[in-house]
């Protein structure tokens, strides 16, 4: 027999991360129309009329909403492209990311 020693190796496993999620929020203005919220909302978001209107509502009342999770790059491009949609009609409207906790 051989003198070395063989020993087993452990076993190493690789997960893949998740990628950390953003919140998408909706912030109040008082000038970009309601319905215009809810237009941008129903497109970008795919959100349906009702809970669009919700979202619209909620962000009215207390000055900001989450509109949606998604992961950064994602969440980042459809807030830029929803306000963007504001700008180009000429309202104020606003949509930010910050990291879900």
């Amino acid at each position: 027999m051989s003198d070395i020693d063989i020993k087993p190796r452990p076993r190493t496993r690789t997960r893949t991360r998740r990628p950390k999620l953003h919140k998408v929020i909706l912030v109040n203005d008082d000038f970009t129309p309601r319905e215009f919220v809810v237009k941008v909302l129903m497109g970008e978001f795919r959100i349906a009329e009702a809970q669009a209107h919700k979202v619209m509502i909620t962000a009215h009342r207390k000055g900001s909403c989450v509109v949606s999770v998604y992961p950064q790059d994602v969440a980042e491009t459809k807030a830029t492209r929803a306000t963007e949609m504001g700008r180009a009609q000429g309202y104020p409207l606003l949509f930010t990311t910050e990291p879900e906790e």
